[in-house]
């Protein structure tokens, strides 16, 4: 598997991509995960076009156990954050 991208190879790309400089791409970047992170941690959801969604989800209280002692015990419900991808990223991983 190869190396994931980084930030700052993310915003270099970024900036080639769009025409502009490296401060600009990176200001774009962050303005873009503030938007995400604000949206999704509000309970919404955010449609990427051609990446797919990322949403919020609810779990319920459930029993889980722990791998070292065996001891079963109840976790509190919490949130959870997804993503679904779609269609077109899965066809384009998979030419």
């Amino acid at each position: 598997m190869a190396k994931p991208m980084t930030k700052t190879q993310l915003v270099a790309a970024l900036a080639e991509e769009m025409g502009t400089d490296k401060k600009s791409a990176g200001g774009a970047l962050d303005a873009i995960c503030g938007l995400i992170t604000k949206e999704v941690s509000g309970g919404g959801a955010v449609t990427l076009p051609g990446v797919g969604k990322i949403y919020c989800r609810e779990r319920p209280e459930r029993m889980v156990r722990n791998p070292a002692t065996g001891e079963q015990f109840k976790k509190e419900a919490d949130k959870v954050v997804k993503m679904t991808i779609a269609k077109a990223l899965k066809d384009s991983v998979n030419e």
